[in-house]
């Protein structure tokens, strides 16, 4: 059973009409692959450019330190310079036997993706703007002392595999197993197929600094094994617009995590798992659900300092762990200034101007810029303003999709005129366990989450596919709006339970919400917002305060269903967690009711009477268009006060009408 409808809804809802980098100090020009390296290989810097303490000469941290027979990571300093200019080359100079420093100049493609095989000894350093390795990544087994610096991994994704379960979908950054002295240093790794940097199987002494990390579901995961081995230190790096693993550590003897910056995270942080040991200090969190996590009994995580700005979830603080300053010394700086610190000074020296374009493509097919939507909106710089359109190809996008906060003014929009031809679809229901513990949420579950101000979403379907039938009842959303000044336009909502959640930024927070030419598919609360043969559910639930004259306005609209006759309800009441003061409020008017709806057009909900709402109708029409008692009616002085003009007040949406 489903109910089917044409609606929309927010703290105020209207909804409308219907549907049936850096040279090194010893840089040789391009050509002396010969050269002796009679000195490490370093970047240089200037009075103008990034601060000297942001580009080491060596490393600092775990890959310093001295083991395995090794004083510390120093790479190919010992060998000879030579330049890569195709994969080939890389490859070829990857594997060799002896020392090398292998500079990465311009732009490095693989037509096909491949792991390139890395042997002991070698520094791989980008120079000059625009080095890059794309559709590939590094294979480091069995090996010791590597260095990277100063270029960018990117773009081995499979569109449409998001969750990277293929069996051909093994492709990492970079990938270490049993490997020890490894520095990683100013990269980029953005947009790969499985994880951005995977550290398996016992590695050990390794350095990641000021390094940019994003656009992926799949971060970065440390462990796939039952030794507690690993020594690692993790600073200044930025990891943004991911999903998991961020970082993931598994069984580290010991992970010291300091100064990083976590932006826009779509499930959990920093977690320590197994045996972990880690130290958590002066890193921030913004916009990051679980940020800190031990996830079992065998864990420590130590967290001193951090700094939590939009997070909500878990912060665990357990065990001593380990003491940093017993290792190394190392400088902390204030987390307070961590993200303007390393957002400044994070990746390649030479790093790509920042994506000014006002149209971005996203295609299946290998025809648009992105291959999956949430990588086309972490392209937009973090705090840009600017109105941009991310234009959708048809097919169905398998993604969790957050259209973050930091990203005002964004319209996300089929390519066709038809919304069936663009599904984005997931499936979590807010009752799933999460591995880690606890549930996923009504807002966790939500397969296209709206956090920005001024988005508007046309011309597409937004699907959770959580399968009922098959796995029991539960909340499972379509879509969650909470930005202020959002539209949907021509767009699909299709669920079961609680599809759509209007939502606010919190109760005191207003957010208007616009939907017009929408066509919206669930049950129970199936609109809602701060089965069986005599109760299908609920059209409504709206959650407003008592101080707000404005919540659900359904105009111009048709409700129907294959429900059984008289078996919803137009709405009931929620007083979010006893909230008194909730005061529910919703106006159906000027609709198309048909016979599903209750002849008791509004109910009770949780102790309170459907009375204690704000519920009025006015000039429906159709066979659920009743007007007794219980379907309290509007008079045409009161009905001129309920308009889409005066939900929506200085608010014009593009297309209103």
């Amino acid at each position: 059973m489903s109910l089917r409808r044409l609606l929309g809804a927010a703290t105020a809802v209207v909804i409308l009409g219907s549907l049936a980098a850096v040279p090194a100090a010893t840089a040789a020009p391009a050509g002396t692959t010969g050269q002796a390296a009679a000195a490490p290989a370093t970047l240089a810097t200037t009075a103008d450019s990034t601060p000297e303490a942001m580009w080491k000469q060596t490393p600092d941290g775990f890959a310093s330190l001295p083991g395995y027979g090794l004083a510390g990571t120093t790479g190919g300093q010992a060998g000879r310079i030579v330049t890569a200019s195709t994969i080939g080359e890389l490859t070829d100079y990857a594997a060799a036997t002896e020392p090398l420093v292998i500079f990465i100049r311009g732009s490095l493609v693989a037509t096909d993706y491949v792991k390139v095989p890395v042997a002991a000894n070698k520094s791989f350093i980008g120079t000059g703007a625009g080095a890059e390795v794309v559709n590939a990544g590094f294979k480091l087994i069995n090996t010791s002392n590597v260095i990277f610096r100063n270029f960018t991994i990117r773009d081995s994704y499979i569109p449409g595999d998001w969750d990277g379960k293929r069996p051909d979908n093994d492709r990492d950054g970079i990938q270490l197993d049993t490997t020890h002295h490894v520095w990683v240093d100013h990269m980029k790794i953005q947009r790969m197929g499985d994880g951005l940097i995977d550290t398996r199987k016992d590695s050990d002494l390794v350095t990641y600094s000021w390094n940019v990390f994003a656009d992926n579901n799949k971060a970065l995961g440390v462990g796939w094994t039952s030794n507690a081995v690993t020594r690692m230190t993790i600073h200044h790096n930025w990891i943004r617009n991911t999903t998991q693993r961020n970082f993931s550590l598994d069984n580290t003897a010991a992970a010291h995590v300091y100064n990083n910056y976590l932006q826009d995270v779509g499930q959990y942080g920093m977690m320590g798992r197994n045996a972990a040991k880690v130290v958590l200090e002066g890193n921030t969190f913004t916009a990051v659900q679980d940020p800190i996590v031990a996830k079992d009994p065998g864990t420590e995580v130590v967290s001193r300092d951090n700094v939590f700005n939009g997070t909500r979830g878990r912060r665990d603080n357990v065990g001593a762990a380990f003491d940093p300053a017993q290792n190394y010394a190392y400088q902390k700086d204030d987390a307070a200034r961590v993200p303007d610190i390393v957002a400044a000074g994070a990746g390649p020296r030479e790093n790509s101007a920042p994506n000014n374009a006002t149209g971005i493509t996203v295609a299946l097919d290998g025809t648009g810029d992105f291959g999956s939507l949430q990588a086309a909106i972490g392209s937009i710089p973090s705090g840009s303003t600017m109105p941009r359109t991310i234009t959708v190809k048809p097919g169905t996008y398998r993604e969790s999709v957050n259209i973050w906060a930091d990203r005002p003014n964004l319209t996300i929009q089929g390519a066709t005129a038809n919304p069936s031809d663009v599904v984005i679809s997931y499936d979590l229901p807010a009752n799933g366990v999460k591995f880690y513990g606890g549930t996923w949420g009504a807002g966790g579950s939500a397969t296209l989450n709206v956090l920005a101000e001024g988005t508007t979403v046309r011309n597409l379907t937004v699907e959770n596919a959580y399968d009922e039938a098959a796995n029991g009842g539960s909340q499972a959303l379509a879509v969650r709006s909470v930005g202020d000044r959002v539209t949907f336009d021509g767009t699909r909502f299709l669920g079961n339970q609680d599809t759509y959640l209007a939502d606010t930024t919190g109760r005191d927070a207003t957010a208007r919400t616009y939907l017009k030419n929408c066509y919206i598919e669930g049950d129970v609360d199936f609109l809602y917002g701060r089965g069986s043969a005599t109760n299908n559910g609920y059209v409504v639930a709206p959650s407003t305060k008592n101080s707000n004259p404005y919540g659900f306005l359904i105009v111009n609209s048709t409700l129907t269903s294959d429900a059984a006759p008289g078996t919803v309800s137009l709405g009931r009441p929620w007083f979010a967690s006893s909230d008194p003061d909730a005061h529910p409020m919703a106006v159906i008017r000027d609709s198309v009711l048909d016979d599903h709806i209750a002849v008791q057009g509004w109910a009770d909900m949780s102790g309170h009477a459907w009375t204690e709402g704000r519920f009025a109708e006015y000039r429906n029409s159709g066979p659920g268009a009743y007007t007794n008692e219980f379907h309290p009616q509007l008079t045409p002085d009161e009905a001129a006060k309920f308009t889409k003009e005066t939900f929506l007040g200085d608010w014009t949406p593009a297309g209103r009408g």
